[in-house]
C-alpha cells in the first residue's frame, strides 16, 4: 500500500487566493494511473455491500459491520484479509482526514475499505501468480524517496509509528505496491491514445467547460457555524450594499469600502478563471449571467457575495487540446485498469464473512 502511505505520510494541502477559489488537490508523490487503480485511496472508492430489500432509486445501503470485528474479515483464494489491515487503513484515512470515522458512516467507510482490501489482495496474488519481481534497489529508491520528505528519522519513524508501520513493515508493502504498479503499467502498455479527431470531438461536445470569466466580488466574510443572529446581521449588511449597487453605485468603490476579501483593494477584481475553478455557488453564478450584469445574494462557505461579471470568453482549442488529449488518455487507462480489475475479481473466489 505504499502509493496510499507516500501520499499520506507528506501530502498537503495549501489554500490559497481570493475567498471563494478552491483549494488545490492534496499532493502525492504517485503520478501513475497504474498505481492509482491499485492501491488503497485514501478516500476508499467502490460500492458498498447493500443491504438486500433496500429501497431502490437511492444510494446502496451499506450492510451494517459488526461492532466487534473479527481477527479475519474476508478470504481471497483462501488467503485471509485480516483486521489488522483494515484497521490500518483506517487509521490512515482518519490521520489524512484530521478527524475519526464519523459514526453515522461508519458502515459505508469500512465496507468501502474492505473491498479495496479485497482489490489489493487479489492484485497481489495477480502478481505472484505471474512471478513479477522488483529490485531491492527499486525498494531502497522507494523508501528513500519517502524518508527525504523529512528532517529526522526520528520524524520518519514517528510518521510511520503513527500509521502502525516500521521501515521494515513499510519496505514489505513497497516490494508488493512496486510488483502491482508493475504489471498494471505492462497491462496499459497497448493503450492506443487517443485521435486528434476524437480530441475535437470532445471539445466541440463540451463548450461548456472550456470558457473562462472575470468578475469582481464583494465578499460579506461569515463563519458557517456562526449562529443564526450573526448571519442574518452580516446579510442584512449584504442586502443593504446590493441594493446601492443596484441602484447604480460604483461597484468597484463599493467593494473597496465593504468586501472583506483581499480583493478589494483591486475594486473586488478577481481576474480570469476557468470554469470549475471557483467553489460550486459562486463558479454557477459567475457562468450563468453575461458581462454587465450583477448576482442576488450568493451564499458560500466563505460569507455573502454580491458578484458582477465583467467578461465571458471560451478557450481557444489550440490551448486546451493538449490537456484533453490528456485527460482523455487517462480516462482510456482508468477505465482499461478497472475493467482488468473486475475480470480479476470476477474470477477469484472471494469469502466476505463480516
Amino acid at each position: 500500500m505504499t502509493r496510499l502511505l507516500t501520499s499520506l505520510l507528506v501530502a498537503g494541502i495549501v489554500v490559497s487566493g481570493a475567498a471563494c477559489r478552491k483549494p488545490p488537490a492534496a499532493a502525492s508523490t504517485s503520478s501513475t494511473t497504474a498505481g492509482a487503480a491499485a492501491a488503497p485511496a485514501a478516500v476508499p472508492g467502490g460500492a458498498p455491500a447493500a443491504v438486500p430489500g433496500a429501497p431502490a432509486g437511492g444510494p446502496p445501503v451499506p450492510k451494517p459491520m459488526p461492532a466487534q470485528l473479527p481477527d479475519v474479515l474476508a478470504r481471497v483464494n483462501g488467503e485471509a484479509v485480516m483486521k489488522v489491515d483494515l484497521d490500518r487503513l483506517v487509521k490512515n484515512m482518519e490521520l489524512s482526514a484530521n478527524q475519526p470515522v464519523p459514526a453515522e458512516r461508519r458502515d459505508e467507510i469500512l465496507r468501502r475499505a474492505l473491498d479495496q482490501l479485497l482489490t489489493y489482495t487479489v492484485l497481489s496474488q495477480e502478481t505472484r501468480a505471474r512471478k513479477i519481481t522488483v529490485s531491492e534497489a527499486d525498494i531502497d529508491g522507494n523508501v528513500k524517496e519517502m524518508r527525504a520528505n523529512f528532517k529526522t528519522d526520528e520524524e520518519f519513524k514517528k510518521a510511520l509509528g503513527a500509521r502502525g508501520l516500521t521501515v521494515e513493515k513499510l519496505r514489505a508493502d513497497a516490494r508488493v505496491d512496486m510488483s502491482i504498479n508493475k504489471m498494471m503499467e505492462a497491462e496499459l502498455a497497448s493503450e492506443p491514445l487517443p485521435t486528434d479527431a476524437q480530441v475535437r470531438e470532445f471539445y466541440d461536445k463540451n463548450p461548456d467547460k472550456f470558457e473562462t470569466a472575470r468578475a469582481s466580488h464583494i465578499l460579506f466574510k461569515v463563519d458557517e457555524k456562526a449562529d443564526e443572529a450573526t448571519k442574518k446581521k452580516v446579510l442584512a449588511q449584504a442586502q443593504a450594499v446590493l441594493k446601492q449597487v443596484k441602484g447604480g453605485a460604483d461597484f468597484a468603490a463599493l467593494a473597496k469600502k465593504h468586501s472583506a476579501d483581499t480583493s478589494a483593494a483591486q475594486g473586488g477584481d478577481l481576474g480570469v478563471f476557468n470554469k470549475g475553478q471557483m467553489v460550486p455557488a459562486f463558479d454557477q453564478a459567475a457562468f450563468s449571467m453575461l458581462p454587465g450584469q450583477i448576482s442576488d445574494i450568493v451564499t458560500t462557505q466563505f460569507g455573502y457575495h454580491i458578484i458582477k461579471v465583467t467578461d465571458r470568453s471560451p478557450v481557444p482549442f489550440d490551448q486546451v487540446s493538449p490537456k484533453i488529449k490528456e485527460f482523455l488518455t487517462q480516462d482510456h487507462k482508468r477505465a482499461r485498469a478497472q475493467a482488468f480489475i473486475d475480470a480479476l475479481k470476477q474470477k477469484a473466489k472471494i469469502e466476505v464473512l463480516v
